[in-house]
């Protein structure tokens, strides 16, 4: 009898803790492989389509030669009503694009060979080392890695907070500053973010963006090893952003052999949380339209934080960046 109930027991126990700890396990990535894949759907369901429309627009013919008999007497033929939409204006024809309106294709970009090199290791190193470690992150449990990710975007709100005040935006500096404390007390030291569920969403800025406040241009394009596209003044700013934690060094988690177990661990959760990968698109220039919507976004969030200042347009043949 007693061996029988501590099987039942056993059985019931193990039914639980099924239900409640679950392992995922997820398949490697492999852009190149999916993006062919990608593309033959793409080829197969387009041709599809053009052999369905041409049944379609054979069929119409076909309906259309029985009902109209030339050499006989023309036979009234009735034909259901059809519900027909009201006319649409049509807009007047748009003017042309001028190259002042368009953007220069050409980006400034002095250290194109250098940046190159960096790029091609950057792909190569995340090819074999970031992303096998991404993926094997991601079977950790969702709640870990969400614990992980509002940990260090708490740790973040304090340089934002600076640079909000740098920027003379204190309503977001506030705003940053009652994010840090309610996710630093209540949120358990960041590690949920009880903030955004109190309608107190997260909006990080940093130096680069305070220099671009005060008038200063991106600069020559620039590709950091490990971090990827940028532009010098990016760069300077992401170099002032850790050395404002450095110095301020929150809980001593910014010195000796802890920072570099954090640093690590952060890198791998941004990581996780890019889905950008190396030649995906397979077009042979990547390189030219990363580099093109880097530089154009940057020029485009600039003009959005000068917004109220008068700006001086470019000339047409400018390059990006310059």
């Amino acid at each position: 009898m007693r061996p029988a109930l501590l099987l039942m027991l056993m059985t019931a126990l193990g039914g639980c803790a099924s239900q409640v700890v679950s392992i995922r396990t997820l398949p490697d990535e492999t852009p190149a492989a999916d993006n062919a894949a990608a593309a033959a759907n793409a080829a197969a369901f387009a041709e599809a389509v053009a052999t369905a429309s041409g049944q379609a627009a054979d069929a119409a013919s076909a309906n259309t030669a029985k009902d109209i008999d030339l050499d006989g007497p023309a036979t009234p033929s009735v034909t259901p009503a059809v519900p027909v939409a009201p006319a649409v204006p049509v807009a007047s024809a748009a003017p042309p694009v001028t190259p002042a309106d368009a953007p220069p294709m050409y980006t400034y970009d002095p250290w194109e060979r250098i940046n190159r090199f960096t790029y091609r290791f950057n792909a190569r190193f995340d090819e074999a080392i970031f992303l096998p470690v991404v993926n094997t992150y991601k079977r950790v449990p969702g709640p870990l890695r969400s614990g992980v990710h509002n940990f260090f975007g708490n740790l973040a709100e304090i340089d934002s907070v600076i640079n909000y005040a740098l920027q003379w935006r204190l309503k977001f500096g506030l705003r940053s500053l009652e994010r840090l404390v309610i996710n630093s007390t209540i949120g358990i030291g960041g590690l949920i973010d009880v903030a955004t569920k109190l309608k107190l969403p997260g909006m990080p800025t940093g130096f680069a963006t305070t220099l671009a406040r005060w008038g200063m241009h991106p600069g020559p394009y620039l590709v950091i090893p490990l971090l990827g596209p940028s532009t010098l003044r990016d760069g300077v700013g992401f170099a002032a952003d850790y050395g404002t934690l450095y110095g301020i060094d929150v809980f001593h988690l910014y010195r000796g052999d802890v920072s570099w177990g954090l640093g690590v661990a952060d890198a791998i959760d941004q990581r996780a949380h890019i889905d950008f990968r190396y030649y995906s698109t397979g077009s042979p220039f990547e390189y030219e339209t990363i580099r093109f919507l880097y530089v154009r976004q940057r020029l485009i969030e600039d003009e959005g934080l000068r917004a109220k200042q008068p700006r001086k347009r470019p000339p047409a043949d400018a390059p990006a960046g310059k």
